[in-house]
Parts: structure tokens; sequence; C-alpha cells
């Protein structure tokens, strides 16, 4: 019965590197990963990537092709217990492939009881990752995998897998669907296939209930209505992850103490990682407050630190402490606006030679051509400031950091002032 058929997203899993959308640097022909698996020769390897958009379904699929015994485990609900079953049950077969979801939430005790089984062939080790393996993984395991990286799906990628849907799916073709409008659902699964396929069904299935035999009509009027309509009980199952780490990060943004602390709740009642949280919170100090409070990012890197000593229960205190702190702190995202401008003229300009005033002249040969000369000591000048130029000729002049509107960032712009006169406009 149709109660009984799993979601769309797993009817779709792929099975083969060609059915699988998106990737094209990985799966596609004669990329270094599609090489391995052909010949059979694949390393233990970290996937690293956005949720949806091919983890799993790449490690079931070099599973399928190389023909071997496959063990799932997740990181939140494994350990080293699961951990040593899997390994010894991979030894008595010979070999094995020991996929780990979540990799991230394992701690070093749980690493490590990999380490041995990897280093020996016991096992090929597939872990997949949300979160940066460079510091959520010990540098022992990732000397021995290989790091792949995933990328977000786009728009010609996501409408591809709909189209799919609709052909290949024995329920979905069984019934007439017009796709007239795409971008809600688009929007909504932000580059998550699973995300985008189950909503794709959740709409399908409820405007079936209404329209027995007419075309099922899906624009994106309806897709907000319906999505609009679950999305309590969305949040339930805890998928909704990215979300709810979104509504966090704005109402801090919009300084707003008490939807930070509610959103907060949300996510320890749901067991999210600590670490995940106070990573935020240390981003934002910087990206959301920067100048406007320096001690913003003390405060978010120490409750980094404290939390990753305590864990939970405890830790609920530290994040919530840090959470109103820089909720109810000045805002500014001057910082981050300038080296965003810098980024975008590096990318215009190119690599433009640095002055020769300011280079560095360590050998004679430097020096005879100029390195270095006429370079102006600042301490050597009233205030510890010379007003000599900084950047290349084709930027000179530009200004990329404006000081906030707020105390602090105000009077760095007249500090700033005072020095530079009218050359950058402060």
């Amino acid at each position: 019965m149709k109660s009984t058929l799993p979601p769309l997203a797993e009817r779709m899993r792929p099975e083969t590197l060609d059915e699988l959308v998106g990737q094209e640097h990985l799966a596609g022909k004669g990329s270094i990963l599609r090489t391995a698996i052909e010949q059979g020769k694949v390393p233990s390897m970290i996937l690293w990537g956005p949720p949806g958009t091919g983890k799993t379904t790449i490690a079931n699929i070099i599973a399928h092709t190389l023909k071997a015994p496959f063990f799932t485990l997740s990181a939140i609900s494994s350990g080293v217990k699961d951990v040593r079953e899997a390994i010894e049950t991979a030894k008595a077969l010979q070999k094995g492939i020991l996929f780990i979801d979540e990799i991230h939430r394992f701690n070093k005790g749980q690493q490590d009881a990999l380490l041995a089984a990897v280093e020996k062939g016991i096992i090929t080790l597939i872990g997949a990752t949300t979160e940066n393996p460079s510091f959520e993984v010990n540098s022992a395991l990732l000397s021995r995998s290989q790091v792949y990286v995933l990328k977000a799906l786009d728009e010609a990628d996501l409408i591809t897998l709909l189209e799919q849907a609709m052909q290949r799916d024995d329920v979905l073709a069984q019934k007439k669907i017009e796709l007239v409008e795409t971008a809600a659902l688009i929007n909504i699964s932000g580059g998550d296939a699973r995300k985008l396929l189950n909503l794709f069904e959740l709409v399908v299935d409820t405007l079936s209930s209404k329209t027995e035999s007419a075309p099922i009509r899906i624009t994106d009027e309806t897709v907000m209505s319906i999505a609009q309509q679950r999305i309590a009980i969305y949040d339930k199952s805890g998928e909704q992850h990215y979300d709810i780490i979104s509504a966090f990060i704005k109402s801090i943004r919009g300084s707003d103490p008490n939807a930070a602390v509610y959103w907060l709740a949300r996510m320890i009642e749901g067991g999210e990682d600590v670490k995940f949280i106070a990573r935020r919170l240390v981003i934002l100090a910087s990206e959301d407050i920067g100048n406007a409070n320096p001690t913003a990012l003390v405060m978010a890197n120490t409750t980094f630190d404290a939390v990753t000593k305590i864990g939970y229960p405890e830790s609920r205190i530290i994040l919530s402490q840090c959470a109103v702190y820089l909720a109810s702190s000045a805002k500014s995202n001057a910082s981050y606006a300038a080296i965003n401008a810098a980024l975008a003229a590096v990318k215009q300009h190119g690599d433009l030679p640095v002055p020769l005033h300011i280079r560095n002249a360590p050998t004679r040969l430097m020096k005879n051509l100029g390195y270095g000369k006429d370079y102006q000591y600042s301490h050597s000048y009233d205030n510890n400031f010379s007003s000599q130029e900084y950047l290349p000729a084709a930027l000179a002049g530009t200004k990329f950091y404006d000081p906030g509107r707020n105390a602090r960032e105000e009077e760095l712009r007249r500090y700033l002032k005072g020095l530079w006169k009218d050359k950058y406009g402060y």
C-alpha cells in the first residue's frame, strides 16, 4: 500500500554514478573518484558537503559497484562498541565498507577505534560530514583518508531531479502533474535533494487528495501554502536543523535575546551538537558585531572552549549567557563587508604588484632593484604614523573598511580621519 512506501527521496536514490545528479567534479567521466571506483581501488574517504548533496548515495554506489559488504552507522546513535562489532564482522569477511554518517559527532576515542582497521585495510571507511573535517576529524584518521568536497546542487540539478521523479518513480508517473512553477520548491530545498524530493511528494500527495482526475498543477503559491501548514510537524522530526540555526543567528543579529534563547532551547532539546552551536556564535561575533564590541569575539571563543570541555546539560547555561550577550550587543558588519569588498577587488584586478617601498628586501639584489626604498618606518614619525601609500597603485585611496554607525566604531572613524584626513573619506 501507498502508506508503506519509502519516501520519494529514498525511492529515487541512484545505484550508479551515471544516475547521480550533480557532483560532476567527483562523479563525472575521468574524475578521480569515478576512476578509483571503476578500478576497484577505493581509498578510505571523508565526504564533506551540505545536507542532501549525495554523501550517503555515493557511499551506497561504491558498495553496490564493488559488491562489498556494507555496514552503516550513525555517529548520533552509535558508540565504540558498534564500531568494533562492524570491524570484527568485516575482518571475518576479509573485506567491508563502513559508512559513518555525521562522523564529526564522533569523539576522539570513537574515531581512534577506527584507526587500526583503516590502516590495515580491514575496512574501507567512508565518513560523511557537513562540518569542516580539518576541525572535526582526528588528524591521524584524516591523514589515512581522502577528503572529497561535495557542492550544493544548483537550480538546474534540482529541476532535473524533479523531472526524473515524475518520469521514473512508479507512483508519480501514474499521475498527471503540471510543474507550473519551481521557485518555491527550489528555494525551500536550499540545494538539498532529499528535502526537495520529499517536499515535492508532500505537495503532490496533498493536491492529489483534492483533485481526483484533474491534472495536479504545482505553483509557488500552492507549495508555500502546503509547506507552511506542515512546518510544525516537520520541525518535530529534527529535519529543520539548518532552518533553526538560521532563525537563531538572525534573532541574535536582530538584537532579540528572547527569540535567541527560544531557538537555542529548540536546538538543545533536539540534541544538537554543542560545538556546532558554539562555532556559529564565534562566527557571528565577528561577522555581525565585530569592532562595535570586540569583547563579543572573546566571549564567543571562551564559550566554545568552555562547552567543549563541559558538554550537556551544563553547557546550556554557558550557551544561553553567550547568546544573550551577543543579542544585546551593538551590531556592525563593517569588518565582514570590508573583507568581502577586498576579495572582490582581488578578483577584479588580479595579482597587482606590491609597491616597491613596502616590499621585503633580504638580499643585495633586491635592494639594488629598489625593494624597500623610501619606506617610512611608522614609529619614526609623530603619533607613530606616516601617510605613505600601502595599496597597489591601481587601488590607491580605495576604502574597503567603513566603520559602522555605533559608539566604538565612530571612535575608530574619528581616529582614522585624524590620521588620513580626507584620503579615504572617513
